[in-house]
Order: structure tokens, then sequence, then C-alpha cells
């Protein structure tokens, strides 16, 4: 048993006992089970992947791999796993919840998938004080972000592009380096599409500039439509392609006519600009977007052979919801609807997220330069699909009755239960390793306790908690929990650490969120991440998920 003493004023000192982590119990007989006079060899190893992690298309040279990777322990044997490596491979990067590749269908068109959506991708901070940066860009691209919105603006001589947030006092950064930095990156993490959604302020001269610009930066890489293409290609087709999303010039001039009373005096003398559009930037445009008309029924008609996004506001969603929410669905069917935050969220703060997915919207757009609980959930959301940034929609929201009827997830409590996903905590570790000694309490280890939510449809969605474990870095919970769910393909587990407080707010000590669809069953090691989903390097949970 370890010791660890914590000093108390000058002369004083509090002493702890550690209680190093040990097998399981679950782990101690299951290893006993498949293994033979305390050694699991390759053949029990492969044996043990069919029949507990539930892994079917396991081989031997796979179990053999996985031998292989723990030579380097001290006290590994050569033949095999001795219950002590068997523990540290489940608690290893080899045994993790979620599958690293993608295996979902990618042939189906856009609009049946959903997007890794940016919302103003170039803010470093908050929406109106905010430096306009090319870097946040990068590091949305490298965490498998699909979806890059830019703010087009003339610069203060009219010569040249700038993005910025319009309107507020946000300081640009120039257009051509935000195009080079996605050039660079947008396959870093996945080899399928990037579509860049223009907001255009721009002038038909700049507009020009702006289309010159594009086709020289990007030139294979850019998908240009054919003059008669009417239909969405799919993911498949388009990887490693750029696709440009913006409103044809003269919709974004009625657009901003509506808006006139919101119009400042330089956009004013812009509208005269419009009136002769760019042809060299309208032939840029891969998916036209639209602005939402006052009649929001007329917004959501279906067209057939048309390639269309529309755009809303959180709350135009929740209206739409509301009295719309079928209609919701069917468009979305067929075309992309894009949701962006309201623009009270100066704070640079997100929106739950599932409203927008139980209606079918494609393009749920997020600040990504935040820290909120619900960034947490888009993160796990796009943890599916092997992190490529496009999620299939799930049938449920893809199929419509013989009464052109859609499902109406809203009300999902009229739903029988369709599975239970049985979770088993069983305890955590790497805290000490990637926190300072006094980080969570100055005179005294942590007191760990987990929180496990479902995050989905309302009728799905509960909150449990483990009790805490006082004064202990590496906390064994032992404690089972089971969630009965209604729509569990659009559902996912959000678990949350936090250090017990009985004098302050509890502080954070790791979160992750996993989409409950794509869950690899069995005994599983669950790496913790910070509050901007950065990964720790040691945190992590050894648990066990179960479909019963």
């Amino acid at each position: 048993m370890l010791k660890q003493h914590f000093r108390v004023c000058c002369c004083f000192w509090r002493h702890f006992n550690l209680v190093s982590p040990q097998v399981h119990d679950d782990v101690k007989e299951i290893f006993q089970q498949y293994s033979e006079d305390g050694l699991m060899t390759v053949n029990n190893l492969h044996t043990f992947l069919i029949e507990i992690q539930e892994e079917s298309d396991a081989s031997k040279e796979q179990a053999q791999e996985i031998i292989d990777n723990l030579r380097h322990l001290h006290f590994f044997p050569r033949k095999g796993l001795h219950v002590e490596a068997f523990f540290r491979y489940l608690l290893s990067d080899h045994n993790i919840p979620l599958s690293t590749k993608v295996h979902h269908d990618m042939t189906a068109p856009l609009p049946h998938y959903f997007m890794y959506t940016g919302h103003n991708s170039y803010l470093t901070g908050n929406q109106v004080y905010g430096k306009s940066s090319y870097s946040p860009i990068i590091k949305a691209l490298r965490k498998g972000v699909r979806v890059i919105e830019l703010d087009l603006w003339p610069n203060s001589r009219k010569t040249g592009v700038n993005v910025l947030h319009g309107g507020t006092f946000t300081a640009p950064v120039k257009l051509n380096k935000c195009l080079i930095a996605i050039k660079d990156n947008a396959f870093s993490a996945s080899a399928y599409p990037v579509i860049l959604t223009f907001e255009d302020h721009l002038p038909q001269e700049l507009q020009t500039k702006v289309a010159q610009m594009v086709k020289r930066i990007y030139g294979e890489m850019l998908y240009q439509p054919k003059p008669d293409s009417q239909e969405f290609l799919s993911p498949e087709e388009l990887k490693k392609r750029i696709i440009i999303s913006t409103k044809p010039p003269k919709e974004y001039l009625e657009s901003q006519s509506q808006d006139r009373d919101q119009l400042n005096d330089q956009s004013k003398d812009e509208e005269e600009a419009f009136q002769t559009s760019s042809p060299e930037y309208k032939r840029l445009i891969g998916i036209h977007a639209e602005k939402v008309k006052s009649n929001l029924r007329e917004s959501l008609r279906l067209e057939q052979g048309k390639v269309r996004r529309l755009s809303l506001s959180e709350q135009e969603l929740k209206d739409a919801a509301k009295d719309h929410g079928d209609h919701l669905v069917r468009f979305t069917q067929q075309h992309l609807l894009r949701i962006y935050p309201k623009g009270t969220r100066v704070g640079s703060s997100n929106y739950n997220p599932v409203l927008g997915w139980i209606h079918g919207a494609q393009m749920v757009a997020f600040n990504m330069q935040g820290d909120d609980r619900y960034l947490w959930i888009m993160q796990g959301m796009f943890r599916a699909n092997g992190g490529c940034g496009y999620v299939k929609k799930p049938d449920i929201l893809m199929k419509v009755g013989p009464n052109d009827e859609v499902c109406d997830l809203t009300r999902a409590e009229l739903l029988e239960v369709k599975q239970t996903l049985k979770v088993k905590i069983y305890m955590g570790e790497g805290w000490l390793r990637d926190f300072h000694l006094t980080h969570f309490d100055w005179d005294s280890p942590p007191d760990l306790y987990a929180k496990l939510s479902i995050v989905g449809v309302a009728a799905d969605s509960i909150t449990r908690r483990t009790e805490k474990i006082d004064d202990q870095w590496e906390p064994a919970w032992d404690e089972e929990f089971e969630f009965e769910l209604r729509v569990p393909e659009l559902a996912l587990l959000l678990i949350v650490v936090n250090d017990y407080d009985t004098l302050k707010e509890h502080e954070f000590a790791g979160q992750t969120c996993l989409p409950i669809s794509e869950l690899r069953t069995g005994i599983r090691s669950v790496p913790l991440h910070d509050r901007r989903g950065n990964r720790y390097r040691h945190v992590r949970l050894l648990m066990r998920f179960q479909f019963v």
C-alpha cells in the first residue's frame, strides 16, 4: 500500500493510504475461464474476443498482435498473458469502446448524413471581440469537422476580401490565408468532402476575385457541378473534394433587402453592386443556400432533383418543430438543413443539438472554440463511424409511411423500449499522472465520482451517478446501471467525472461521450478528455457494456 503526504499549515502533515488498482473479481473470473494453468494463450485470447467482447470478426492474428504489443511489460510471459498482463490489456488503447474505422454506407446522397459542422469557424474567442484567424479552422479540420463557415467582407480599401464577424469588433483575417489553411488540412483527419459555407457580403468585382482565388488555390480539389446537375452526390463520390455552399448573389440581394432595417450604410451601398452578379462566382456554388422565407411552410417545400440548403437559427428551429416538425423531417430526407446558434450567444456557447438531429438536420453548426457540455455531446456524436465527420442518419428518420407520415421523435415516449444498455463502471486511473498533486485539493487526494447520462430523445434521457470514493487517485466504484432506450440509434452516453467538494462547486476531472449504437460490448478501456475535448494521456475508466 502506497502512502501520500500533504503539508497542512507549517508543521503539520496529513497522511493517506493509497490503494493501488486491484484486478477486479469479474476480470479474475473471466481470466480463469479463458486461461490454462494461469496463462491466456493466443487461442484463449481469440476465444475471449469472440465470446465476451462479441467481436465476431476477430482473428487469431489479431489476438497475437495484442500479445505482441504487451511485450514491453516487465512481468510479461512469452507464451501468453498472465492475469496482471491481461488486466493491463483491458485498460490499454488496444481495447477502446469504439471502432476507429469508417463502417457506414458512404454511397447514399449527402442529405442522408449528419455532418460535423462549425459556426463562424475562424473565431478564436467570443462573437463580438474575438480575433479572426485560420488557426481555429486548422484545429477543427484536424478534429474531423467537415463543414467550415467563412463570413466574407470587403477590406477597408474595397480591393480585397477579409473574413470576420460583420457588425462586431472582431479583428479580420485575409481570405486567402483561410483558404490555404483549409487546403493544407482538409483531409488530414478524414478523406470525406469538406463543405465551405460562405456568408457573402461582397460586390460583384470582389465575387469575381473570390472565384479566381478559390479556383487557383484548390484546383482539382474543387467540386464544380455540371450545369445540369440536379441531385446530391454521395460522400464516397466526393472524397477529397471541397464544395462551396452559399446563396446565389441574386437571392442574397433579396434576403438583404428583407432585412433593410438592419443594414448599415455600407451594406446599403453594396446593394447596387449585387444587381449584376458575377457569373464566375455563381459557377462555384456546389450547394445552393436559401434564406428562410416569412412563410416557413413554403421554405420547407420539397423540390425533386434540386440541390438545396436551408438555414434556421436555433430559435427558428424550436418554433418550426412545434408546428412543422413533420415537414422538417420530410425536407431533410431530400435537402440539407443547417441550424446555427442564436445571435445572443456572444460568449460562443452552444445549444442542445438533439432537437436538430431528431428532425434530421444534417448541419447542426457549433462554436468549436468553447468547452460546454453541448460541445461534448457534439464531439461524442462524431466519434461514430471512425470519426470521419459523416454519420449516416438512422432509418427511423428516412422512412415515410403510406400516407406520407414520418416518425415524430418529440413523442418518443409512445414508442416501445427497443433496447436496454447495461453499464458497469469498475474503476478509473491516471489522474495522478496527468494532474498535479494538489490540483483538486491542497490537503488531500480527490474524492471522485462519475455521472452517467443518456443524451437523446426526451423519453430516453436520464442521469445516474456513482458514490464518491474518498481520498483516492484511482477510485474503484464497482457499480452497475441499466438504461432503457426507445431510440438507441440517436442516443449517446455522456460520462463526466468530478471531484466532490462540500464547500465549493464540484471540480471537473474528465469527460467523454460515446454514441450508443457504436459501442463495442464487453469490458473496455474508456479514455477521458478535458473540457475542450482533448484526450488526457493516462486518465481512463474500466467499464463493461452489455445490451439485453
